[in-house]
């Protein structure tokens, strides 16, 4: 059970006090009575709730996948930089939503952005080893001594990273660049930078592609976003997702 103004709250009506007032003027119905006293209690999934005569459907969870552009921070909140969540806009607040990981402010592509506390947790812990896939455009040639360093774990002095895939796509002897994917199962603070440095590469352009089952799909332009498809939110259900 759920107090009415939370539930109007969470599904977008307004903030707190705009609902109270709602329910104050008699714009709010349950099961088909009036209901004035915001602290009343319902079962968002059984009964029948209306507001300003139209049927409110109630969702606790929400999931929507963003292709990250560069200049904003996987953040909630922060008082220089713009966020991921204010990069979505107002019309989401209402959601509490945060992203899945963080992705540097130059780094581009596949962000989770949710409000499923375990589901993320699921995601990110190490014991759960998710694959994170990243395309990384490097200075230099890479090796084999580059690909067998990652495949070893490297040393990158406050801690050792775990084997890791690194294959080498493409290489511009003009410009003395390579295009390749890294496959890391960790996440932790300019991971994938510190490695390339381990090995001495720098990375001019990283972008994620994949994290777990969740692959960018080529019609999500940088910058935009939707909402998981049916499909998505089935391959996450193990890790926690639950659509109510």
């Amino acid at each position: 059970m759920m107090r009415i103004d939370k539930v109007l709250a969470h599904t977008g009506y307004g903030t707190r006090k705009q609902v109270r007032q709602m329910i104050k003027d008699g714009r709010v119905s349950v099961n088909g009575e009036i209901i004035r006293n915001h602290g009343f209690q319902v079962n968002p999934y059984e009964d029948e709730i209306s507001a300003f005569g139209e049927e409110v459907y109630y969702r606790k969870y929400y999931y929507f996948l963003l292709n990250k552009p560069e200049g904003i921070i996987s953040a909630t909140e922060d008082h220089i930089h713009e966020t991921v969540i204010d990069w979505l806009g107002p019309d989401f607040a209402y959601m509490e939503l945060f992203p899945v990981g963080r992705l540097d402010i130059d780094t581009t592509g596949l962000l989770l952005l949710t409000n499923n506390g375990p589901l993320s947790h699921r995601l990110l812990s190490p014991k759960q080893e998710v694959s994170k896939v990243y395309i990384a455009l490097v200075t230099g040639e890479v090796t084999q001594s580059d690909i067998d360093a990652f495949a070893k774990g490297l040393d990158l002095g406050d801690f050792v990273t775990q084997p890791s895939t690194l294959t080498a796509e493409e290489y511009s002897p003009d410009h003395d660049l390579s295009l390749t994917e890294v496959v890391i199962t960790e996440g932790k603070f300019h991971q994938v930078k510190r490695m390339f440095e381990a090995v001495g590469k720098t990375v001019v352009q990283l972008q994620r592609v994949q994290m777990g089952p969740l692959t960018l799909s080529e019609d999500l332009a940088t910058g935009e976003f939707r909402e998981l498809t049916d499909e998505e939110k089935e391959s996450l259900r193990e890790y926690g997702l639950i659509d109510k």
